[in-house]
């Protein structure tokens, strides 16, 4: 299977089985467009009527380079992976890698597009216990067989308001790692308003990276979050985020925003990001309800896709600056990346990966918890709701109908569970806007990325 576009001034072709991606002039673009269309003869002569200013032997000479390619499995390569879709997660069933600490089922912020309801979750305000985050790490040793690393979200909710238990808990960690043969990894989300020195020292020793909300200009942040009296965090927080990212050298963080119906010109806010000295970014879609007001619409669609067109735009130019930053759904490896069994399994949620409540309930992650269907178990007896996690460790490229013949289905593995079951009613359906999204994202990604393999 092939995927061709043409962007940033490049024709691009992606062997989307063998993960080969070529760089080519107008007249071999048309050769591979055209290949499996018309037979050679009648290909090489549409070609010289086309470009008439070319001489035929170059023309067939494209043509032989193609086959070469084809040849040596770099074009129209087969797609074979499908009878190893779910060896990957049956090899490794029963083996969790990581939680997410659902530390404070509460927040300090009331923003009105919240998944998890103010952090609440669609339930009571609550926070983590010491003893139950406890039984959560061991639970996380105990059935994490010989996995060395473990990773440990810090989630709400807002985290910082339940700190001397998260503080207590990475403790506990660090006291068991050399006897029980594992590195636990941290992660902390925070939408910065309790950040203060012992945050940013705690954190910048202990955890191996950081989320700090911010939806970018303050306009449009102060839009959205704010905190239950209505009043906008963007001056509170920003200059405690400067403080917290100059601390960690600029390194292992991200400055994650969302955008809505509000923003879908939302590389604005990213510029004001950079503005501000920040520069590992992150702009997700907003995930809520059919019928809220900040939902991205039909309209919204070809806004946002030309954003990411020219936000790939900004990275080149801000290179040759010698001013780079970091997108995070533009982070792509050319060279290496996920193995194929990581890339046609699909995510790890309900199976090596789950979400951990207050009262140590486990769901697939975070973005099922309140759903009671969702509910796997505890951390006490395990998993018990065996034919829920049978669902997940099923899901896969191949278990999809539409995935199957998306050329994107490699680098998104099938999408995300919870998106298509908020808009399908399944965790096997498909979010079609987006995939739309994705797809556009992942093509720019491929353009920079060629920009910077290039050098140019």
């Amino acid at each position: 299977m092939i995927h061709q576009y043409k962007l940033g001034g490049y024709n691009i072709v992606l062997d989307v089985c063998s993960g080969a991606l070529h760089v080519v002039d107008d007249i071999s673009y048309d050769v591979i467009e055209l290949f499996e269309q018309k037979d050679k003869d009648e290909l090489l002569s549409f070609l010289c009527q086309k470009y008439p200013a070319a001489d035929p032997a170059e023309i067939e000479e494209c043509y032989a380079q193609v086959v070469a390619l084809k040849d040596v499995g770099k074009l129209f390569t087969q797609d074979t992976y499908e009878p190893m879709a779910g060896e990957l997660k049956a090899r490794t069933s029963g083996v969790v890698k990581a939680l997410c600490l659902h530390i404070a089922h509460t927040c300090n912020l009331n923003c009105s597009y919240c998944f998890a309801s103010q952090g609440k979750y669609h339930g009571e305000r609550a926070v983590m216990s010491f003893e139950i985050g406890k039984r959560a790490l061991d639970f996380l040793v105990e059935n994490s067989g010989s996995r060395h690393n473990l990773e440990v979200d810090f989630f709400g909710g807002e985290p910082l308001m339940n700190f001397q238990v998260v503080k207590d808990l990475v403790a506990y960690a660090r006291s068991i790692e050399k006897e029980k043969g594992k590195n636990f990894r941290f992660t902390l989300t925070t939408n910065g308003v309790l950040v203060d020195d012992d945050v940013i020292d705690f954190a910048n020793r202990e955890c191996s990276n950081v989320v700090l909300s911010l939806d970018g200009r303050k306009e449009i942040h102060d839009r959205f979050r704010v905190d239950f009296a209505g009043n906008g965090s963007w001056e509170k927080i920003v200059p405690k985020f400067q403080k917290f990212v100059e601390a960690r050298g600029g390194k292992n963080y991200y400055m994650r925003g969302t955008f809505t119906h509000a923003n879908p010109d939302f590389l604005e806010d990213i510029k004001t990001m950079l503005d501000l000295g920040f520069t590992e970014l992150s702009m997700e879609p907003v995930v809520c309800a059919e019928d809220d007001p900040s939902r991205l619409t039909e309209e919204d669609l070809p806004i946002v896709l030309d954003q990411y067109e020219k936000l790939a735009e900004l990275m080149i130019q801000r290179d040759k600056e010698g001013k780079p930053f970091t997108f995070y759904h533009y982070m792509i490896d050319l060279k290496g990346g996920p193995c194929i069994y990581k890339r046609i399994s699909g995510c790890g949620s309900g199976t090596e990966y789950m979400a951990v409540t207050p009262w140590g309930d486990l769901y697939p992650c975070h973005q099922f918890v309140g759903e009671e269907k969702f509910l796997l178990g505890n951390i006490f007896d395990g998993v018990k709701n065996t034919a829920i996690q049978e669902d997940f460790a099923s899901c896969n490229v191949y278990a999809r109908e539409e995935c199957r013949n998306c050329w994107a289905r490699l680098y998104c593995s099938g999408g995300c569970a919870a998106n298509a079951y908020h808009a399908t009613g399944s965790v096997r359906g498909v979010y079609k806007y987006g995939c739309e999204l994705f797809k556009k994202r992942i093509e720019c990604a491929l353009m920079v990325a060629i920009h910077r393999e290039l050098g140019e």
